[in-house]
């Protein structure tokens, strides 16, 4: 099926953004386990699988659209502690979102309804999930301070 330039171009954007995202926490995730952190690097592995996965449903919808996939991830930033790689990641969702609700906008204005729904899900996902996840983290360290935060992600 031939799809809207407009929204193949979007989708690729998002993707871009979903494949920065899985890299970023896929080397996240193996500093945490490398540091003894890992309860939080399962967290973080956790969060690749599901950017996988978005990026996987993107990929599928470019195709059916007899689109190109475009493959290049967005600028990764790599955390140098924990709460810095909770942070940098917290920034990757957000402009996640921020891409998203601009996506889904379009594609209601090019009646494209099929992928306003599989971005949609995204979003949910993006929202309640991922950034809720990392902000209840960061709210967590100041709250109880970083060395009490560091030893509950450890496991002996």
């Amino acid at each position: 099926m031939k799809g809207n330039k407009k929204v193949i171009a979007a989708l690729n954007a998002l993707l871009a953004d979903e494949l920065a995202a899985r890299d970023q926490y896929f080397i996240h995730s193996r500093m945490l386990s490398e540091w003894g952190l890992s309860r939080a690097a399962e967290r973080i592995a956790h969060e690749m699988e599901d950017e996988t996965a978005h990026a996987d449903a993107l990929i599928r919808r470019i195709l059916f659209l007899e689109g190109v996939p475009a493959m290049t991830p967005a600028k990764l930033t790599i955390g140098k502690d924990l709460p810095d790689i909770f942070s940098k990641d917290l920034a990757v969702e957000m402009v996640v979102v921020k891409n998203l609700r601009e996506a889904i906008a379009l594609c209601e204005t090019e009646q494209d309804y099929v992928s306003r729904e599989i971005l949609e899900k995204m979003l949910d996902d993006t929202e309640e999930d991922h950034a809720h996840w990392l902000e209840q983290q960061l709210g967590l360290i100041k709250l109880v301070g970083l060395q009490n935060y560091l030893q509950s992600q450890m496991s002996c």
